[in-house]
């Protein structure tokens, strides 16, 4: 297999670097932090211009894609950048629903909006106490003639302060944890019995509960087949966790340099501690953590939709527990290599160190994802 990128994935590679260098320095993103969107509206159009909100999207609803390795440059991007816009959840997971879920008409209606930045769609999935299991859904959709009423609670949907749509899970049949009988409907933000509970997570990105009290949609909010959602729901899941290992990849590339860089302008007994052997030993360490990383990044990437469903599974589930120890390991060892100053705000290696949180225990943990490679990779019982 050739792990060397295209002209054209390379000039992508640069532009990103140069973008995110002029547009979200270390000050800038501050500012974007502290913002009410807790994300820039600005940097969220000119990704749009750019085409990146369409890698996701078919040619035939203005987009261009599937496009994995394309979107594996862009997480990379985004977490050497720390960038805070909503990419993972409107940009990767949302569209992949409406384009595997959808009907014509509602691809139509949804998918140009998504790639121009004119809406902004995310899914709202997760539940309190499901445990990283997408087939736990115990919010409810009931049908009343040409209506549904949707009942229920979703926890830390990303960005859902700012979506103008949620794509919300539902169980219309069956008992949580049952992979049939799940539908996925389309939930404007301002619908009546829509209430959205900000906060913001360890790492600063805006997310919120989303409670559905005795909310009323009509038979057009419905994305697809009633009851069939699993299996869109499960290639998005695969998808989020592939562009997951990519953005891990350019926040542990980025907190290596910081932490390299560090050493060798802090000086402790008139030298550099750089030049310190067991402090170089500790950093080889980081950097052998880094490029495993990487190697399973690719690995995410070209198996994240894989029709082997078992397969596709055991890949992603090793990447992800791999890269989750990784991100701990590197993330550790940068705060303990800065001292006190690694955890202080005024560092960027403190943000990097609990985005690099953030990513291990999103859309499964470590734990979670060592116990699915052993299910995926144990043989089948007879």
């Amino acid at each position: 297999m050739d792990f060397n990128l295209s002209s054209e994935q390379k000039l992508l590679a640069d532009s990103l670097a140069r973008f995110f260098a002029n547009h979200y320095g270390f000050d800038a993103r501050k500012a974007i932090l502290k913002s009410p969107d807790g994300f820039s509206r600005d940097v969220w159009s000119k990704l749009a211009e750019m085409g990146l909100l369409g890698l996701q999207v078919p040619a035939e609803h203005g987009g261009m894609g599937p496009a994995p390795v394309e979107t594996m440059v862009t997480m990379r991007a985004i977490g050497r950048a720390l960038s805070l816009e909503p990419y993972l959840a409107s940009a990767v997971i949302a569209p992949a629903l409406v384009r595997t879920a959808g009907s014509d008409a509602q691809k139509g209606a949804i998918l140009p909006a998504i790639v121009s930045g004119e809406r902004i769609v995310v899914p709202a999935h997760g539940e309190e106490g499901a445990r990283y299991d997408v087939s736990h859904v115990a919010t409810t959709a009931t049908r009343a003639g040409a209506r549904w009423t949707l009942r229920g609670r979703k926890a830390v949907v990303l960005h859902a302060p700012a979506a103008d749509t949620l794509v919300v899970s539902a169980r219309t049949s069956g008992a949580a944890g049952d992979r049939t009988g799940i539908s996925l409907f389309l939930v404007a933000k301002g619908v009546a019995g829509v209430r959205i509970v900000p906060y913001r997570t360890i790492d600063g990105q805006p997310a919120a509960d989303v409670v559905l009290s005795d909310v009323e949609v009509d038979d057009g909010a419905l994305l697809g087949g009633e009851g069939a959602a699993w299996g869109a729901l499960s290639l998005a899941n695969s998808l989020g966790v592939a562009a997951l290992c990519a953005e891990a990849v350019g926040a542990l590339d980025a907190t290596l340099a910081a932490t390299v860089e560090y050493t060798k302008t802090r000086k402790q007994f008139g030298s550099p501690i750089a030049k310190f052997q067991a402090l170089q030993h500790r950093m080889v360490n980081m950097l052998i953590h880094v490029e495993q990383a990487r190697s399973m990044s690719y690995l995410a990437t070209m198996r994240a939709d894989d029709d082997d469903t078992r397969e596709r599974q055991r890949a992603l589930s090793a990447a992800k527990a791999l890269i989750g120890a990784a991100c701990r390991a590197v993330g550790q060892e940068a705060v303990q290599l800065h001292g006190g100053l690694g955890v202080t705000d005024e560092l960027a290696v403190s943000h990097y160190f609990k985005r690099l949180l953030a990513i291990d225990v999103s859309l499964g943990d470590t734990s979670h994802h060592v116990e699915r490679f052993i299910a995926a990779t144990a043989p089948p019982v007879v």
